[in-house]
């Protein structure tokens, strides 16, 4: 609701610049008629030309960047415009030039025209003149969508922009002559204000394509946002939902979501009459990986019997935050089922959900009748959707027992051994540290890894700076040791700038030959290309613990977590 108030008064403040005074002829010729057979359309008319205009122009900016990655690019220089014109108001009057020609246009028919028609068609030819003032702010939200993405939440935006500029040519035009004076002694103020924000644009573009902004949201870790977002929407506005789980066993809703990927938005109340799996994961957790053959093997088989799969990303880590990265993830993981990205944890709350993987199987009549958390008793799970999809469906039979299904790489089943915990590299849920050396929070040290390591223990060694949620490399040649029992090893990595990174991964300090992983060549060697969970080991033959080390053989590698199988 705060991006809605700021975008409304965003639009109330625009009156205050000296570009609006080409317009206030055209809204005050009627302020002697009926507010609401002639003003009020004139408003009308203006803040629908913005909404529709604005939105058509949001839709191509995001097919875009849809196209390819240089679309991304082409946005950013799409907001780098924007700023400048916000800058130097005489570039935005000759960028906006060709509206207000059409806008003159439009305002001599309405003005051969009268009634609620004219003032209509009147208020579409001021929602062109108007474009040098508010072109440039309008601008920044079409940009914003066309890197986030164009939908229902950006056209309800810009209609709220639009509506607050609308409000303020209203109260202009009922107060009269003392709103105008105070304008006039207020035109000053809201050009430095554009000013301002021209140069903040400017910065915020300067900032996105060196990356910095990565290392900056790095520097804020899941586990401490997570807590403060969870525990205000806790609080507010998702406890009615989370009180009628606990007391009704009725699923929540899914409202909250900040994207949906492969689907519209989806509500409890559309899907009612259909078995509902409501699925909480993240993409570089290794359990909710090992969950998806079964998903996707339900999905595919159940789906025409009514069945529908609803994935909900909720972040563990910062990186999993970024909607490109969990649609990239979606992708390659050929996830078709519907995703709902819950980066500020809405529906997470709502279902008072602690775990990753969790799995809420909900009734055509919209009960919850089953729950599982973490990985296992799929036959239970399956069995159950059988179940519920024959009571919403009485004709249906499954003669054809439950899925067979196998993961490959990272996606397989874990072994049934003793395994080494999972364990986090940031200082934040650190344990089993063994560097001699105490961790120096958030600040560039030095360390170094014992000779030997006990089991379950691991360390650093060379230039690394140790945040809440991850460690980060500052010079080539660091790496990380750890005695691990296990068939298979992960480490969540990232390039830190962006920039690939090469490894070389050494079990007992010799290449791994057959027990590479997937992102590992028989000689240990990898490259880190994006935010993810990487397979560095997966045991061939006799399983037994090993001493495993990874080097980094360039900067600004980022380590968040090993995990095993």
């Amino acid at each position: 609701m705060l991006i809605f108030l700021l975008a409304y008064l965003g639009g109330v403040l625009t009156i205050l610049s000296p570009c609006v005074l080409p317009v206030l002829p055209f809204v005050f010729a009627r302020s002697e008629r009926s507010f609401r057979r002639s003003g009020l359309p004139v408003l009308i008319g203006m803040a629908v030309t913005f909404a529709v205009l604005a939105s058509l122009a949001a839709v191509g900016g995001a097919w875009l960047v849809e196209v390819n990655q240089y679309g991304r690019y082409a946005a950013m220089a799409l907001l780098l415009l924007l700023g400048l014109a916000l800058i130097f108001p005489s570039w935005s009057e000759r960028m906006m030039r060709p509206f207000v020609v059409f806008g003159g246009r439009l305002q001599q028919r309405a003005d051969q025209q009268g009634s609620i028609k004219g003032s209509l068609l009147l208020g579409v030819a001021v929602g062109f003149l108007w474009a040098p003032c508010a072109g440039p702010i309008l601008g920044l939200v079409l940009a914003g969508a066309a890197l986030n993405g164009a939908n229902l939440h950006s056209a309800l935006l810009l209609f709220t922009f639009a509506a607050g500029a609308a409000t303020s040519l209203a109260v202009a035009l009922l107060a009269s002559g003392r709103v105008i004076a105070w304008m006039k002694r207020s035109f000053g103020v809201e050009e430095w204000v554009r000013r301002v924000l021209g140069v903040a644009v400017v910065a915020g573009i300067v900032v996105i394509a060196f990356g910095w902004d990565t290392r900056f949201l790095a520097q804020f870790t899941s586990a401490n946002t997570t807590a403060a977002e969870q525990h205000l929407i806790r609080q507010l506005a998702q406890r009615p939902a989370a009180i009628e789980v606990a007391e009704t066993g009725m699923a929540a809703p899914l409202n909250g979501a900040t994207e949906w990927i492969n689907s519209p938005a989806l509500s409890m109340e559309a899907l009612r009459g259909k078995v509902v799996l409501v699925d909480f994961w993240t993409y570089s957790c290794i359990n909710c990986l090992r969950t998806l053959p079964y998903l996707k093997a339900w999905d595919e088989k159940y789906r025409e019997q009514g069945l529908v799969i609803v994935g909900v990303h909720a972040p563990e880590f910062a990186f999993e935050k970024d909607l490109h990265n969990v649609e990239q993830a979606v992708r390659e993981l050929g996830i078709r089922y519907p995703v709902a990205v819950d980066n500020q944890y809405a529906i997470w709350n709502a279902y008072q959900n602690e775990y990753w993987p969790a799995h809420y199987l909900i009734d055509a009549q919209g009960h919850i009748r089953h729950e599982h958390f973490g990985e296992g008793a799929y036959r239970e799970t399956e069995q159950m959707i059988q179940t519920l999809l024959k009571e919403a469906h009485q004709n249906l039979a499954f003669k054809d027992g439950f899925v067979r299904v196998q993961g490959a790489g990272a996606l397989a089943a874990a072994t049934d051994m003793d395994r080494s915990p999972e364990t986090y590299v940031g200082y934040g849920r650190q344990e089993n540290f063994a560097s001699p050396e105490a961790i120096e929070r958030d600040k560039p040290a030095r360390y170094t890894a014992p000779r030997k390591l006990k089991a379950d223990h691991w360390a650093l060694s060379g230039s690394w700076r140790v945040g809440k949620e991850s460690a980060q490399l500052d010079a080539a040649g660091g790496g990380i040791s750890y005695r691990f029992r296990g068939r298979d090893l992960h480490l969540v990595l990232g390039p830190h700038s962006g920039k690939p990174v090469r490894f070389r991964v050494t079990l007992d300090g010799a290449a791994p030959g057959k027990d590479h992983g997937v992102d590992t060549d028989a000689q240990g060697n990898g490259v880190i290309r994006e935010q993810r969970l990487y397979q560095l080991v997966r045991q061939s033959g006799k399983i037994r613990d090993l001493t495993f080390k990874i080097e980094f053989l360039d900067a600004d590698s980022e380590a968040f977590a090993f995990t095993f199988g």
